[in-house]
């Protein structure tokens, strides 16, 4: 036997001992360096630590290539492991493997370090001597300027391994999902990350402002994706990597995942190795921190093993990389605004004036941080060199996520044909963390134990369809299967499983709704005392506990483990503790509009504190409880509550009659009527619907950026109408063909190949839409011509808007053949596309078939069009944050070419002066901000 087998098969048992404790940086390497299969790491990953270690050993044992290399990868990682290996490396590992096997070394069991009482996992090799500190050396690969930095790294290193190796999975016990992986390697799929292209409008509650953007991305942008790890990569306009990183994402995307993968890649050293150290904060945990403190007290306390270690580390702190978590759970103001303050990492001040300069970069400028939040959390551009957004899933990654989920590849593929088949889940599925909860709640009606699809008897229930049912289903599995502990069994019946649970329900609800109405997430002992809910039982299901380290001591916290859990659980409560048409009418001018209730005996209308500034993150709470009280009115929350509803029968038309008034009478735009269209899906009840729709005459959702779960709320809403629809503003939503597609697939009950919105809606005998707007979406040649073949023969569209939607030449092929047939068509805008010399021919053509028709091809056509683009391009000056859109930039650079082609068919005038004066200010716009990114750039 060659001498690396056999130094190994005799060391085996020895190398056993000292890797089992943590594995994980061993196995990664190994198969890395492709001594161990992928599959065949992932299956070692599902073992216990010593049985994985064991396998791979024999499987290194086989032949001495292997065998070298596992030496090779044992001393890239040793650092992650206990003093005696080290020391075995340094005595087999630098000087060959041919000398005789020495005796093998005592392994010394050691004491966990104060830093495990920071975090959950315990380095148990680790022993921090000044004798070790002394005898380390840094290898010349490592980017650490000292060599004493090399002990507190690896133990860092191996506390975040620990920390960020396994995703969590709560409230799964015993089930079927229960069985399925949790390490990261094995559950974690790719999420889709993009360039943010968006001037976001503060006001709109992330949910409806970025669900699905992914359907919609411009095929431009396919090559702007990024991986979580390359968020730090150079920038193609300046070659430099940026310092300044925001990532953000509506609830539930995967920001905290992606933020987790990215610790977890850097601390196995696989990613980011040009950083010495990187410093992950949540910032609900430092909502905790009341006093003032300098950075280097808060890494002190935060990171203690790293204490000693801080000061040569911030003398070099190009090679740091602070990672923000959750600004959106930031209880304390920022002010963005604030003249930058003269601080180092010495300086006390408040923990938010301490995050405004890191952000900004007033503090440790040259350090690198990535921040990630809520889109409808305020962090201004200016301060950042990249901007990003996670989208969430792409279909594929919708079926790896079930397909790992589960571990029965049969129930996983009937989950997935399910989701896939079901159009309202197939759309929520692109949100990660709905679809976690979609496989929780799916487990129950497709598990082995239930071999015919669908079969819902064990929880008499149907498999969900919307938002709240989907939640409705996950919070009834939980209960049953986890917080009752087998107390009840698979035949108990909903109404005695939710009767079991309806005491500690209410509490847990009602500590869920009053905290909700002031935005509050994070509670105290004493907090859940106030409600009297103890943290154990029912509560551990959906509360997560929170041991933070604050000056030597732990403070204990808890939250939701998620914030639309707590939204779900709130609307719950109410929808059980309202009995009254009135109760509830009130209820919904409280949450919708702020007006508050004159007086009320239903508690979820007493002593009601709302925030008022924070109505709009009220949204989906006020969606989850039109899904509750649907449930309710079905017999569903039998069991819970507390007396009989008040002429409940008569309750779906005193609400369509609420709705009814709100669209006739509101005065709504935007994000208003988008919401209330998602409030009668969630209901979902003809009575209501059949009295709302016909009141909806126009629809403005301009700028608005919709999503496939928006087109399915607008599809259900708009059946119920008799075409009274007279006006559809989609200008720049973004809305992109996939959407479209949804859309019509349910408007005109089309197939899933069926063209796009215009054609389904145009198509229609009953239309009665006159104006359309379709500006600035990249509806392309492919979706122009479905839409010409639809005007074929609509007789009611007078006015079309095609500004900068993607057409090309292509896309005019059948323009005339259809728009000389129809006779209705008044005015039709095309401006800002290039359909070439041949296209502009066709144009003119049909002027001579049409001379009825205005066809606005140039901008200098007309007057008033120009100075709509003149009032754009003024509202992008005085918003800076409107240009570091990727799409508005593209749509000025649009603009300008068809300026240019203006310009040699009209020279005077006041038309071409008019022109003249827009290409100028569109000219100095980008030279302006090419001139503003440059600055960020060198920040």
């Amino acid at each position: 036997m060659n001498s690396a087998q056999h130094l190994l098969r005799s060391q085996r048992d020895l190398l056993l001992s000292l890797t089992l404790d943590h594995p994980a940086p061993l196995l990664r390497w190994l198969r890395d360096a492709e001594v161990l299969s992928p599959a065949h790491y992932l299956s070692l990953l599902e073992r216990s630590p010593s049985n994985a270690v064991a396998q791979a050993m024999e499987m290194v044992c086989a032949t001495e290539e292997s065998s070298q290399r596992f030496l090779q990868v044992l001393r890239e990682v040793q650092d992650y492991y206990c003093r005696d290996l080290q020391l075995w490396v340094e005595r087999h590992c630098r000087e060959g493997v041919s000398k005789p096997a020495p005796e093998p070394l005592k392994v010394e069991e050691k004491k966990p370090k104060g830093f495990a009482k920071l975090f959950k996992g315990k380095s148990k090799g680790f022993t921090l001597t000044t004798e070790a500190k002394a005898k380390e050396q840094l290898k010349p690969s490592r980017s650490l300027k000292l060599a004493n930095l090399r002990v507190p790294i690896s133990a860092h290193k191996t506390t975040l391994l620990k920390r960020t190796e396994q995703l969590k999975c709560y409230s799964e016990g015993e089930g079927v999902a229960s069985n399925s992986a949790s390490h990261i390697e094995i559950r974690y799929t790719d999420l889709f990350v993009t360039e943010d292209d968006d001037f976001v409008d503060s006001s709109k509650h992330e949910y409806f402002d970025l669900a699905s953007r992914r359907a919609r991305i411009y095929v431009h942008q396919a090559c702007q994706r990024i991986q979580p790890c390359h968020l730090l990569d150079p920038q193609e306009t300046s070659g430099r990597p940026p310092k300044r990183v925001k990532v953000k994402g509506i609830a539930g995307i995967g920001k905290s995942v992606a933020v987790q993968r990215i610790v977890y890649e850097w601390a196995i050293g696989k990613n980011m190795r040009e950083f010495t150290c990187i410093f992950d904060l949540r910032f609900r945990e430092l909502n905790l921190i009341e006093a003032p403190l300098s950075l280097f007290e808060l890494l002190g306390e935060r990171f203690r093993y790293l204490k000693e270690a801080l000061p040569d580390l911030f003398t070099s702190p190009s090679s740091l990389l602070f990672i923000l978590d959750g600004l959106d759970e930031f209880k304390f103001t920022l002010d963005w605004n604030s003249p930058d303050k003269n601080i180092d990492f010495r300086s006390k001040v408040p923990v938010s004036e301490l995050m405004v300069a890191l952000i900004k970069g007033s503090l440790l400028p040259e350090a690198s941080v990535i921040l990630t939040t809520r889109p409808s959390t305020e962090a201004p551009k200016r301060f950042f060199q990249r901007c990003s957004v996670v989208l969430g899933f792409e279909e594929d990654q919708v079926k790896e996520y079930t397909t790992k989920f589960y571990k029965d590849g049969k129930v996983a593929e009937k989950v997935y044909d399910y989701i896939l088949n079901n159009d309202s889940l197939f759309v929520l599925s692109f949100i990660p963390l709905y679809c976690y909860i979609i496989c929780t709640a799916m487990a129950e009606f497709f598990s082995s134990e239930n071999p015919d699809a669908g079969d819902s008897k064990s929880l008499d229930l149907n498999p969900p369809r919307t938002v709240s049912e989907v939640y409705f289903c996950y919070l009834f599995t939980a209960i049953k299967h986890h917080a009752l502990r087998g107390s009840a069994e698979r035949s108990t019946s909903r109404s005695e499983v939710l009767s079991l649970a309806k005491q500690q329900l209410t509490k847990l609800g009602k500590l869920a709704y009053e905290n909700l109405l002031q935005k509050k997430i994070m509670f105290s002992r004493a907090d859940l005392e106030k409600y009297d809910v103890t943290p154990g039982d029912l509560q551990s299901t959906f509360l997560c506990q929170i041991l933070q380290p604050v000056e030597e001591e732990t403070v204990e916290m808890f939250s939701f483990f998620h914030l639309t859990v707590q939204e779900h659980l709130a609307s719950l409560y109410c929808a059980v503790n309202l009995f009254s048409q009135e109760d509830i009418i009130q209820a919904l001018d409280l949450w919708c509009f702020g007006l508050r209730p004159p007086s009320s005996t239903a508690a979820p209308l007493r002593n009601t504190d709302i925030n008022m500034d924070q109505l709009e993150s009220l949204q989906m709470f006020t969606r989850f409880f039109f899904g509750m009280l649907r449930a309710r009115l079905a017999g569903q929350l039998d069991g819970l509550e507390v007396s009989p509803m008040e002429e409940g029968d008569g309750i779906p038309t005193r609400l369509g009659l609420w709705f009814q008034e709100q669209f006739k009478h509101g005065e709504l735009k935007n994000q208003a009527s988008l919401n209330l269209l998602h409030c009668l899906m969630e209901f979902h009840m003809k009575e209501a619907t059949s009295l709302a729709a016909p009141e909806i005459k126009k629809l403005y959702l301009f700028k608005m950026k919709l999503s496939v779960v928006d087109c399915a709320a607008m599809h259900y809403v708009l059946q119920f109408s008799p075409h009274k629809l007279q006006e559809l503003n989609l200008g720049y939503s973004n809305i992109g063909n996939r959407g479209l597609k949804r859309l019509c697939l349910r408007y005109n009950c089309l197939d899933r190949q069926a063209a796009i919105l215009e054609s389904a809606v145009l198509k229609s005998n009953e239309c009665q839409v006159k104006k359309l707007f379709m500006c600035g979406n990249n509806l392309g040649p492919d979706g122009v011509l479905e839409l010409w073949n639809a005007l074929e023969h609509n007789t009611t569209v007078e006015e079309l808007y095609l500004d900068i939607t993607g057409i090309t030449e292509r896309g005019t092929e059948n323009i005339v053949h259809c728009l000389s047939k129809n006779k209705a068509l008044k005015t039709l805008t095309i401006v800002g596309n290039e359909i070439g010399e041949v296209g502009r021919a066709r144009l003119r053509e049909l002027e001579k078939c049409r001379p009825g028709l205005r066809i606005i091809a140039n901008f200098v056509d007309d007057l008033g069009l120009l100075q709509a683009y003149l009032d754009w391009v003024e509202e992008i000056r005085e918003d800076r944050d409107q240009m570091d859109s990727v799409k508005n930039a593209d749509a000025l650079q649009s603009v300008l070419r068809g300026l240019q082609v203006a310009e040699e068919q009209v020279e005077t005038g006041e038309n071409a002066e008019k022109a003249k004066e827009l290409k100028k200010n569109i000219l100095e716009l980008l030279e302006s901000s090419t001139n503003l990114t440059g600055r960020r750039h060198v920040m």
